[in-house]
């Protein structure tokens, strides 16, 4: 059963990585999943919540900052190197790679992990942009099966995983606010009461 699984997976791969191959993509996806790019994209991103995004946005603003640290290190660090599955551009013939092929690695992918993390979490406070925000993560995660450098799975359980994470620092989040907010709005009540 996991072979055949991962043999659809290879298939599914070189029809991604080679059957619809086009100078558009082969322009764009590079660009896409650069991390230097997505970094800069992301800061400007926190940036924009902190100085015009009023207290929801610093809300968003902070909770990025956990969100994707643990995004980030659940994925890489943790789950990676108990999976130890060797990336496609390591293992297979025939890969158009389109970036340089990195040394960790392969399941689940960071990029997707962490795209659909800050996805889920502004969506959640900017519900009418969540369709945005998800094709720009799809995108994304993509963009890492299409340059060679990540398996379709890798992908799927990427995004899968971004979601939770997404989902649980959010919840987290209106869990201790509310925590908060009923132990110390129940003292300003009846500090006022005497």
């Amino acid at each position: 059963m996991i072979q055949e699984l991962f043999q659809i997976d290879k298939e599914i791969f070189y029809f991604l990585n080679h059957k619809i191959a086009n100078p558009i993509f082969d322009f764009l996806m590079p660009f896409v999943t650069k991390d230097v790019n997505l970094r800069v994209f992301l800061f400007l991103i926190w940036l924009g919540f902190v100085i015009f995004g009023g207290k929801r946005g610093r809300i968003i603003a902070i909770l990025l900052i956990p969100a994707i640290a643990i995004s980030d290190q659940l994925s890489s660090h943790i789950i990676k190197p108990i999976v130890g599955r060797i990336r496609p551009c390591h293992e297979l013939d025939n890969v158009r790679l389109l970036v340089g092929c990195g040394s960790g690695f392969s399941f689940p992918s960071s990029h997707a992990v962490n795209s659909f993390t800050v996805a889920t979490l502004i969506s959640k406070f900017y519900k009418k942009y969540a369709i945005y925000l998800f094709s720009l993560a799809f995108l994304i995660s993509f963009s890492r099966v299409y340059v060679g450098v990540h398996y379709p799975l890798d992908v799927l359980a990427g995004m899968m995983l971004g979601v939770v994470v997404g989902f649980a620092i959010v919840y987290s989040w209106l869990y201790i606010n509310e925590l908060v907010k009923n132990k110390f709005g129940k003292k300003v009540e009846e500090e006022n009461l005497q």
